[in-house]
């Protein structure tokens, strides 16, 4: 498998930090001063509290999608992959007279014979869609993707893209899109709003920092919740010195095998600890209270190794423990908020909004090529045993940048939403 070539991907990550270098943490989240871009809406389906719903809602009807301030973005059309029971996808387009049409085509025409949208939001999560063996549920990201850039090469003009949650999900699908993205010169941004939201302390690592050993923990299922968990591992670990380089090789395991390890020493123990401590868990759950507990283990290429551990039943929560230089340890945990209309994803929106006014990613798509390219290669582990897998395919390069998380920005959302 074609890897990706350290030179490509530094070239494009450096495109964003020269655009943000000179940008300070609390200004890169100002409103953009020119007016509204027309963007339009690729989604599956369009439900009360869908990705759907919490995104293109909070540009149809503002940050706290009540009415009032949002961005500097206008809902110009949208494409609905599939229209359940609970669909309010017609209703919402009759109320802000947003055009529904019936191909990927349309909507990124808006029905013209040119491309009059300033950017494209790609949403492909929710719905009914079939799983694989290992896990995976087979979201058509590709199928959504490749029509998208189908367009822009059928009316020769190219525009940004936001692709919801991982790439693909499958690796050889994020890897055919990110490559398409590239030659076709298309910005390109994707995934989860973990790294963008809300957490538990305002407290971080500085960059470039020297860690020297770190765990993840997350819930919910091994796919839907397992990409949230590693992205926002990998937002902390990014950071350390040398930048980003890659991983060379990944293993996935379950149940018993997990404890193994961790009381073996190979997943440290007193870092799991420290992170279970930081978490919200299910009521009256202890630590090795998980029947399906898995983890995720890892080696990048410059040494520094790396677990995510996921309890599905046990954790209510997202975070990570990370052993400094020092030894002291760092605890950092999402402070998941529903209310008003799940803000992590108002800060999404802004990193969208950002990339759509200055046609630059506002962070590097390859923390998602890598994080979902992990979260593969450890679901194939999984399925196939457990063994370490190496992964040559994920020597992905990039430079992080200092893009800011909810602690830091102001959305104009009320006084309320950001206590």
């Amino acid at each position: 498998m074609k890897q990706i070539s350290r030179r490509t991907a530094l070239q494009q990550a450096g495109n964003v930090a020269a655009t943000l270098a000179a940008v300070s943490r609390a200004s890169i989240c100002a409103p953009p001063a020119n007016a509204k871009r027309r963007v339009a809406g690729v989604v599956t389906i369009y439900q009360p509290g869908s990705h759907a719903d919490v995104i293109l809602g909070k540009i149809l009807a503002g940050w706290e999608q009540t009415g009032g301030p949002g961005p500097q973005l206008e809902l110009a059309s949208m494409y609905v992959d599939q229209f359940p029971e609970a669909s309010i996808a017609r209703q919402m387009a009759e109320q802000f007279n947003v055009p529904i049409f019936d191909t990927i085509e349309g909507a990124v025409t808006v029905g013209t014979d040119a491309i009059p949208v300033d950017g494209v939001i790609s949403i492909g999560e929710h719905g009914d869609y079939p799983w694989n063996d290992v896990g995976q549920h087979l979201y058509p990201r590709r199928r959504f993707f490749d029509a998208i850039a189908d367009t822009f090469e059928k009316y020769n003009r190219v525009v940004p893209v936001f692709n919801d949650k991982h790439l693909g999900p499958r690796w050889e699908d994020a890897l055919a899109m990110y490559q398409r993205a590239l030659r076709l010169k298309i910005p390109l941004m994707a995934g989860s709003s973990l790294p963008v939201g809300h957490r538990r302390s305002a407290a971080t690592i500085s960059m470039p920092c020297a860690p020297t050993g770190a765990v993840g923990i997350g819930y919910s299922g091994l796919d839907i919740y397992g990409i949230h968990a590693l992205e926002f591992l990998q937002w902390h670990l990014e950071r350390r010195q040398g930048a980003e380089s890659g991983v060379s090789r990944v293993r996935g395991i379950q149940g018993a095998e997990v404890w193994k390890l961790v009381d073996s020493g190979e997943i440290p123990a007193d870092l799991v600890e420290a992170a279970w401590a930081a978490v919200p868990v299910q009521e009256a759950a202890s630590l090795r209270d998980d029947p399906e507990v898995a983890a995720f283990l890892f080696e990048y290429n410059d040494g520094f190794r790396a677990a995510q551990l996921m309890f599905p039943t046990a954790a209510a929560g997202t975070g990570v423990a990370i052993r400094m230089q020092d030894r002291s340890i760092f605890t950092s945990v999402f402070d998941e908020r529903t209310t008003p209309m799940y803000p992590h994803f108002a800060y999404l929106l802004k990193g969208i909004e950002m990339m759509v006014h200055s046609g630059t990613a506002a962070y590097p798509v390859e923390r998602t090529l890598l994080t979902g390219g992990i979260l593969d290669r450890a679901l194939n582990s999984l399925h196939s045993g457990g063994a370490w897998r190496e992964t040559p395919e994920l020597s992905i390069a990039y430079q992080p940048v200092d893009y800011p998380f909810a602690e830091y920005a102001d959305l104009t959302l009320s006084p309320t939403a950001r206590q």
